[in-house]
């Protein structure tokens, strides 16, 4: 498998493992409520979670409120895993293989 491939795959892989991070997190906070701090569950999510949440919260405006940092976190590794699918499609392409 070429290089560029792999490294396409490994990125891809990493924002999955955000996303549904990201979702069992907001599971959690559904059906936890306000004792959702006190889930271990809740805060090792939060912990895979919060590179990637802070890092939106840096690029964003402090105009966007933090309870909405989540919901926009989820919406940009949702498309930054098309746009890494999409990428993909394209190497494999171009190395003649079907990926």
């Amino acid at each position: 498998m070429p290089i560029d491939i792999l490294l396409v795959s490994i990125l891809r892989t990493l924002v999955e493992v955000a996303g549904f991070a990201l979702l069992g997190q907001g599971a959690l906070a559904v059906l936890a409520g306000k004792y959702r701090e006190q889930n271990l569950f809740y805060r090792v999510l939060r912990i895979i979670t919060s590179p990637v949440v802070r890092a939106v919260r840096f690029i964003t405006p402090r105009l966007v409120l933090d309870a909405h940092i989540p919901v926009l976190t989820f919406f940009l590794l949702f498309w930054l895993w098309i746009a890494l699918a999409l990428a993909k499609r394209h190497l494999c392409g171009l190395h003649g293989l079907a990926c």
